[in-house]
């Protein structure tokens, strides 16, 4: 039981071997640049550049694994997140969605 317990707390996630596609340093700037502060991490515009990142990501991935069907339903239910917090920006403050939608380039 003893070994176990050692090998459980060795056991590492495997995408700290790979890397992670957005760096603690990299979320920084992108809350500095789009929210209040490097620490702002819950206004929607802040919130809205993360799953923006995230997005852009998980679709690079679908186009070189077109069958990966899990990555697919997560790209899914993100897109329906960053559209509800769009939403919620209209109805709250339309000059800042503007705003975010112009700094981001989401609308052509």
């Amino acid at each position: 039981m003893h070994s176990q317990r050692k090998f459980l707390c060795s056991h590492k996630n495997y995408l700290n071997n790979i890397g992670m596609y957005l760096t603690k340093e990299a979320k920084e700037e992108l809350f500095a640049k789009h929210g209040k502060g490097k620490n702002d991490t819950g206004t929607a515009e802040a919130q809205i550049a993360l799953f923006t990142a995230r997005i852009s990501h998980l679709t690079e991935h679908l186009k070189k694994n077109r069958k990966d069907y899990n990555t697919e339903r997560s790209l899914v239910k993100l897109v329906g997140k960053r559209r509800s917090l769009l939403d919620y920006l209209t109805k709250k403050d339309v000059l800042r969605y503007r705003a975010i939608v112009k700094e981001l380039g989401l609308r052509k």
